[in-house]
């Protein structure tokens, strides 16, 4: 028995409820973030939730209802506001042209010869605060450019900014989904985001590789005068006009760049500060301004006054405003994820799994990995796959004591499985550059999230080891 209730009955609604979850989110047209609230409900039940909110003898309240309004509730508490901030922010960095101002800085710093990582980088400072979706269809008239410039295949290019760009969506916070696991799991946004962005290089740098070494030769296609992407006999480089690209109409790198370093480096002082134990004085002005919600919004006040500044005022709040209509499912998707995992906490579910794990060969850490990689591959959505294996894993993870936060980034790289049919990224992506064939597709798109999954599980085992 697990608070009160019976823990195979309790496990037996979990595995309906996750079976129903899957089918209704790959077979039917239920939203996802429904499906999870119906998935909550159903673990509930068959696992013999009590229907009504009954107070133990402890004092608890335990029920369903109370479950969900109070695992929706804590969640979203701790990073909605985190995520309108940044996706107001991310909105303005496209309206304004920072974020191609960033791309045009890196390509002047890297120098020749090295466009993918120039691109690559770009894309892993840009889809910290923007959505890799949006901020592909933003940057790729970049990547066009340097083709027709260098007679580089835009193919590499592409996909070198592509990779940059879903690695640290789907590692590095404020971005929703690692947003939203470190809600779930109960762990330092702060310390997540400093660990998340090491991690995070040497996927982009495998990823670089396969982007710059296999994919010209194979798909060498170049954009022509009017735009459209063509395939072409495979040629050398020519760097000779490789750097001519007007900069009209962008804003100044530094505004360009500071918005994005404010709450970087904020929570870096707050998240030092905090480990050295200096908290008074002046440390603890620092420490309050590096809070993620105090930081973020600085940075967001800094884009307004700053990049904004030659936006009117009904141009910017609605192009904020858009921001946060794209904000609006992440955060009830994050919330649905929040419901399901307190009911699993609240029925003591997770020591029983724990217990019932710890018995077994299988690594606990390698729970939350599989969870994630298994959800990314059925449903598609990145999002999705690690609010759900966060949901689930977070209760055994924090029962084994096994660190949260090593638990948080498995499910993190779990969502970076081969994405394909799908996954929309796949086709913002390969549709972007030309490329139609679904075999062309799986090489482009597929093989590369697949690289960066590869090798984020490596990270994931050799941290297991130290943490």
């Amino acid at each position: 028995m697990v608070g009160g209730l019976d823990g195979n009955r309790m496990l037996l609604g979990l595995a309906v409820g996750i079976i129903i979850l899957i089918v209704l989110v790959l077979k039917t047209k239920v939203q996802a973030f429904l499906a999870l609230i119906i998935c909550t409900v159903i673990v509930g039940v068959v696992g013999g939730m009590p229907l009504a909110n009954t107070t133990l003898e402890d004092g608890t309240t335990l029920g369903i209802i109370n479950s969900i309004t109070g695992g929706f509730g804590s969640t979203l508490g701790s990073i909605g506001i985190i995520i309108g901030f940044g996706v107001m922010m991310g909105q303005i960095f496209e309206v304004t042209g920072a974020a191609k101002r960033m791309a045009h800085t890196f390509l002047k710093l890297f120098g020749k010869k090295r466009e993918e990582e120039a691109l690559c980088l770009t894309g892993f400072l840009v889809s910290i605060p923007i959505f890799c979706d949006s901020g592909f269809v933003v940057l790729s008239p970049i990547a066009k450019a340097i083709s027709r410039a260098t007679k580089k295949s835009v193919i590499g290019l592409g996909v070198a900014l592509a990779a940059g760009l879903v690695i640290t969506h789907s590692l590095v916070p404020p971005t929703p989904g690692p947003l939203g696991v470190c809600g779930i799991f109960g762990i330092d946004v702060g310390t997540f985001i400093l660990m998340t962005l090491v991690l995070a290089l040497p996927m982009a740098i495998a990823c670089i590789i396969y982007a710059k070494k296999i994919l010209p030769k194979k798909f060498y296609r170049i954009p022509n005068d009017d735009g459209e992407i063509v395939e072409m006999p495979y040629r050398e480089p020519d760097y000779e006009n490789a750097f001519h690209m007007g900069d009209e109409n962008m804003p100044g790198t530094f505004e360009s760049f500071a918005p994005l370093f404010l709450p970087i480096i904020l929570i870096l002082i707050n998240t030092v500060a905090t480990a050295m134990g200096a908290t008074t004085g002046v440390w603890e002005v620092l420490i309050f301004l590096g809070q993620p919600i105090i930081a973020v919004g600085l940075g967001l006040l800094l884009a307004i006054f700053t990049l904004g500044r030659n936006l009117d005022r009904h141009t910017a709040l609605t192009e904020m405003e858009k921001g946060m209509q794209s904000a609006g499912i992440i955060m009830l998707v994050t919330g649905g994820g929040g419901a399901l995992g307190q009911i699993i906490k609240d029925s003591g579910l997770g020591t029983y799994m724990a217990e019932g794990l710890a018995q077994t060969a299988i690594p606990i850490i390698v729970l939350p990995l599989i969870i994630s990689t298994l959800m990314r591959f059925i449903q598609g959505s990145g999002t999705v796959a690690m609010t759900t294996a966060a949901s689930i894993s977070a209760p055994i993870i924090v029962a084994a004591g096994v660190n949260p936060t090593l638990g948080a980034i498995a499910c993190c790289v779990g969502s970076l499985f081969f994405g394909y049919f799908n996954d929309s990224y796949f086709w913002v992506v390969n549709r972007t550059l030309g490329v139609t064939e679904a075999k062309d597709q799986l090489q482009v798109w597929s093989v590369t999230s697949t690289i960066a999954w590869a090798v984020g599980v490596v990270e994931v085992l050799v941290l297991s080891i130290f943490m």
